[in-house]
């Protein structure tokens, strides 16, 4: 038995995958804990796994404006003693940090206490934290055609987004009936990822009556602290009644991406990840200020892979045709699906886990040596 400890706090695209690589070693007969941030998606989300451990981390996200900074560097400093005291009370046999605010100060205490720090990024362009913390780790999980300069070939595996075991792809008619949605009508997921999407939720209440007169149902997830559930109950053209259903957070996603014919949604990996394994198509639409503009890049690749379509946010206004047009098109929902069914092939958390447990059998290692140009 070996321990681990996963860093994967302050979004949900890093704490599903965490919550997914903890179960995936618990499974196995080892030890996982979690160290994640105070923000309250965080805590939403964990609740909902009451076998694995966490701790909650100081810190707050990096930021350049003058006062945020300096907030953020006192709470860095903070959090790397809070994980040295942690990690002499757990001692972890590896360290597995998914990038985020709460990655950089448990890495950096794991490296000065000499234990092995992974290193995961799903998204096609490397976080800040993961660039920088290239330079103390002993192993970089990464997207087929992604390297980080700091970390060497041979420390270096390709591979997706470990996905929670309970997503998967299951029976529509009874994931409709679960979410009470009519099993016969079509149905678009609007999903703005942990945090919501504003633009996306007001284009999904904008557009109920014209979607439901056309036979579509509406389940949008507004994210947190943006407005409270709400049921609208509508009628297509000839009088059958449909429903639009906003809610703040779904426990049930297996059941919302099964259920849906279309997905809206940004890019973001973790959204992409669960969307491959349910084998749901959609329209991607990337959030314009994300860091680095990464979202675009991963919708890019979306789109070639043909899992599905992208829609600039400053187009909307055109995003009840792409809606309309790709949800009545049998034919290409079907190639959407038979392409996501291609890109998920690769088992990431498999490999994942045999990977991590020879890290641990091995023991603590250093990073390989840079070379810094003249």
């Amino acid at each position: 038995m070996r321990r681990f400890l996963i860093s994967c706090g302050g979004t949900g695209g890093h704490l599903s995958p965490g919550i997914a690589l903890a179960e995936g070693l618990m499974a196995r007969g080892h030890e996982a804990s979690l160290l994640i941030s105070r923000k309250k998606v965080d805590a939403r989300l964990i609740e909902n796994y009451p076998k694995i451990a966490f701790d909650r981390v100081p810190g707050t996200a990096f930021s350049l404006r003058p006062l945020k900074l300096a907030r953020c560097l006192f709470s860095q400093a903070s959090a790397v003693a809070f994980c040295m005291r942690l990690i002499r009370r757990q001692r972890p046999d590896v360290i597995v940090a998914f990038g985020g605010f709460t990655s950089a100060p448990v890495a950096l205490a794991g490296r000065l206490r000499g234990i092995p720090v992974a290193l995961h990024e799903s998204n096609r362009v490397p976080g800040l934290a993961i660039r920088a913390l290239g330079y103390v780790a002993s192993r970089a999980y990464l997207p087929l055609g992604l390297r980080l300069p700091a970390v060497g070939a041979t420390r270096t595996r390709h591979v997706g987004l470990p996905v929670r075991r309970e997503i998967v792809l299951r029976p529509r008619s009874e994931s409709r009936a679960a979410l009470g949605l009519d099993p016969k009508h079509k149905v678009v997921a609007i999903l703005g990822g942990s945090q919501g999407a504003t633009v996306l939720n007001d284009w999904a209440r904008r557009h109920i009556a014209l979607l439901a007169g056309e036979g579509i149902q509406v389940y949008c997830v507004t994210g947190q602290d943006k407005g409270e559930p709400e049921t609208h109950e509508l009628r297509t053209r000839p009088g059958a009644p449909l429903r639009a259903i906003f809610t703040p957070f779904c426990d049930q996603m297996a059941e919302l991406l099964s259920a849906a014919d279309l997905v809206v949604s940004r890019a973001g990996a973790g959204t992409l990840a669960e969307l491959i394994r349910c084998e749901t198509p959609a329209i991607l639409v990337p959030y314009p200020h994300a860091a680095d503009d990464h979202q675009r890049a991963n919708a890019a690749f979306f789109e070639r892979q043909g899992g599905g379509l992208t829609i600039d946010q400053s187009m909307l206004g055109g995003l009840h045709t792409e809606v309309r047009d790709v949800i009545f098109n049998d034919w290409l929902l079907r190639k959407f699906r038979g392409n996501l069914r291609r890109m998920d092939r690769a088992n990431s958390l498999e490999v994942m886990l045999r990977d991590l447990e020879e890290i641990a059998e091995a023991g603590p290692d250093e990073p390989e040596p840079q070379v810094l140009a003249a």
